[in-house]
Parts: structure tokens; sequence; C-alpha cells
């Protein structure tokens, strides 16, 4: 059995496998149409102009669907690990919310496009970032009491995205405020002679930063989700989607179990 057939692991790992296939597909397409400036654009320029911008969206929304997942899996593993433990389960369940709201941002950035409605691809961005770095904190301090030996590795990830996030957070306000020219937000191409171009290489270089430390985070999980296995109970409770008596299925149940059909 392959590493990836192991449990539920398939789920980070396709998460962080299509995510990061994301930017790239949609880097490549852009720079081959010279859509974008091939050094360190910002991430969501590369999903700007179609036809990049569609496989961008198409694409982050099923990253939205796999991080989801992800997200609901970690939850039901903290909660079977740790039952009557109530600051571990109001812990798991604030985590639970973030990651959720998290990956509703990125669906926000995957079909808001920084030059169709900025404000709203800002607050996608926000929220996928910013509550997105408050899940990860969360489950680094769950990692601590269930799981030391990944604790550090995870604080590792927590200072990488802490930084990240410092960095582009710094640079984008000196960027846009005013000093280097204005309508940057449209500005795709940049000439390394032009005013603020060391900073706007600092802001993509800490956003690029910033989304592969999230994809860190999550490849930490695999190891976990190498130990949950996943099943469906199915009870029938007729023949057809009819109402049928209770004998009937009983009767259905047992011929079942006495391999007789």
């Amino acid at each position: 059995m392959w590493w990836f057939q192991q449990g539920l692991c398939f789920l980070p790992s396709a998460l962080v496998v299509w995510s990061a296939a994301s930017f790239i597909f949609s880097y490549i397409t852009a720079v081959l149409l010279r859509h974008i400036d091939p050094l360190v654009p910002y991430i969501s320029d590369t999903g700007t102009i179609p036809p990049e911008r569609c496989l961008f969206g198409i694409m982050l929304n099923i990253s939205t669907f796999l991080g989801i997942a992800t997200v609901y899996v970690r939850y039901k593993q903290v909660y079977a690990l740790s039952p009557g433990e109530p600051k571990i389960a109001r812990l798991n369940k604030a985590g639970f919310t973030l990651g959720i709201i998290s990956c509703f941002g990125l669906c926000i950035i995957a079909n808001f496009q920084k030059y169709t409605l900025f404000y709203m691809h800002v607050v996608g961005a926000c929220l996928t970032f910013g509550i997105g770095a408050i899940y990860i904190l969360v489950q680094t301090i769950l990692s601590y009491t269930m799981q030391p030996k990944l604790f550090w590795i995870r604080v590792i990830v927590l200072l990488w995205c802490g930084s990240s996030i410092a960095s582009m957070f710094v640079s984008s306000v000196l960027l846009y405020s005013g000093l280097y020219g204005t309508d940057l937000v449209q500005k795709l191409h940049w000439n390394s002679q032009e005013k603020g171009y060391i900073v706007h290489i600092i802001s993509t270089i800490s956003e690029w930063s910033l989304a592969f430390s999230f994809l860190s985070f999550f490849l930490t999980y695999i190891r976990d989700f190498q130990k949950i296995s996943l099943h469906a109970d199915i009870s029938l409770s007729g023949h057809s989607v009819c109402n049928t008596p209770n004998s009937f299925v009983a009767d259905e149940h047992t011929l079942l179990i006495g391999g007789h059909l």
C-alpha cells in the first residue's frame, strides 16, 4: 500500500498538491500569454485576465471543498481523541469554525477577482490568510498537549506564516500609500527602474511565502490522517422509497446475513 492510500491522508495531500497546481498553472498561462511579468507577480494577478482567470477560479473552488473536508476530519479526529476534556473541546470547536471561515474566504478569492471587485477580493484574502493564521495558531496549541512531536514543526510554520503576514502588510501599506503613484492595484507590468519596484517585489514575495506556509502546515496533517479511516453504515428502511413494515426489513436483513438472495 502506498503512503497516500493509508487512511485519509489523501485529503491534505490533495489539498496541498491541487492548491499549489492552481497557482502554478495560472502563473504559467499568464506568463506565456504575457499578461503578467514573470518575476514574482501577485498570486491574484495570475488569475486576473481570461483564460487563466477561469482556470484560477475553478481550481480554487475545488481547493475550497478539499479544505473544508480536511478541516472537518481534523475536527473529528481531535474530538475522538479528547473525550471529556472541555478546554480542548472548546479549542477544537473554535478551530473548526475558523477553518471553515478561512475556506469560505478562499472561495471569495476564487470568484471575485482582483479587477472585478477589488474590495471583495481583499475581504476574501483577509478571511483566508488572517482567520487562517488564527486557525493554525489554534491547531498548534492543540498539538502541544496531543502531539508533542508535531508541535515544534507547527510552531516553525506558524512563525513563518506570521513573518510573511507582517512583511506583506508593511510592504503593501507602503506601496499603496500614494508615495509611489496611484492606480497601482490595476498595474500588472513593472519596470525595475520604477519607484516602488523593490517594495512591490517584497510584497509579492511575502504573499507567495504566506501561501506556501499554509500549504506546508497542511502537509503536517498527512501523518495524522494516515491513522484515520472512513466508512459508511447503511441502514435500509425498505426495498423502495415507499415506507414498508419493520418486519419486512428484519426479514430482508436476516436473508442477507444468511447468504440467501
